[in-house]
């Protein structure tokens, strides 16, 4: 995990190392703090768990910008890891990447895939930031709205298969809108994704009760108690595709601390519901981000 983790930040540094003017023709002045989002479990920006139409990075419409990532969700039974990164192009272009891993600990044991069996996956994301400006269109209702599209490849093809699931490979499609109400200091997100997925595709896409998209839905809301804290919850549906295992939607509550203008740490209580046969999944998910 953090071997990956630290390639992709000593890219970040690399950049943010740079002579003045090259970094200042990269930021153009930069974001205001906290309005470009925190790193999701996919790699965009968002949330923990949920997409937001915000463009990854400090930049503005003048510059380029991008943040790396590393993520660990610790549930009873499970683990789940995240490393990744994502970079913005004028504010108005987003390019990601995640890796995941799900460790089954001693609950693959119980399955019958053996102790500490991990499953993985692979995430390349895409983002278009098509109207409006969350933070800046202050006078406007209108939000930012961005479409969106994620690629998911995962491993286990065989294990995947064996459960019920359809296919290792999937894409999701995405609609986001968010707002962020200056006056209120509110940070407001919803998105529409239409996906296949079993447990963020972590078990594949499509399953025996289901192989057809679902519009599932993604909501965001948190204030910003300061310019350097935001406190917030999620939620994030998800399809119930295989028959062995009912799945549920997920929650968060969380709390993001940009203790220092490149980087930021959230701490949440997240509950991913049932997963793979084991109830209430709920624990600790901790995120580390370097931005630029």
């Amino acid at each position: 995990m953090f071997r990956h983790f630290q390639a992709l930040v000593v890219c970040v540094l690399a950049l943010l190392c740079a002579s003045p003017a090259f970094a200042g023709e990269l930021r153009q002045g930069g974001k205001l703090m906290l309005t470009s989002g925190v790193s999701t479990v996919e790699g965009s920006a968002g949330g923990g768990l949920a997409t937001w139409a915000l463009i990854a990075g400090n930049e503005t419409d003048a510059g380029i910008g991008g943040s790396a990532h590393a993520t660990i969700v610790a549930l009873p039974d499970f683990d789940l890891k995240s490393v990744g990164g994502a970079i913005g192009l004028h504010n108005r272009v987003e390019f990601s990447y995640a890796h995941q891993s799900f460790d089954t600990r001693q609950a693959g044991a119980t399955l019958g895939l053996g102790h500490n069996f991990t499953f993985g996956q692979d995430v390349f994301g895409a983002k278009l930031r098509v109207i409006g400006d969350a933070v800046y269109d202050q006078d406007r209702v209108l939000p930012q709205i961005s479409i969106g599209v994620q690629y998911h490849r995962a491993a286990k093809s065989a294990i995947i298969a064996a459960v019920g699931g359809k296919h290792a490979q999937g894409t999701d499609f995405l609609l986001s809108a968010s707002k962020v109400v200056l006056a209120r200091s509110l940070v407001l997100g919803a998105t529409v994704r239409f996906t296949k997925a079993n447990q963020f595709g972590l078990l594949g896409f499509g399953g025996d009760r289901s192989d057809a998209y679902h519009a599932e839905f993604e909501g965001s809301a948190g204030l910003l108690v300061s310019r350097r804290l935001l406190l917030g919850a999620e939620i994030r549906t998800k399809p119930d595709n295989l028959g062995f295992a009912r799945e549920r939607k997920a929650v968060d509550a969380f709390a993001a601390w940009q203790f220092e203008r490149h980087l930021t740490v959230t701490a949440a209580y997240a509950d991913l519901g049932s997963i793979a046969t084991f109830k209430r999944q709920r624990g600790a998910f901790l995120s580390l981000q370097a931005s630029f």
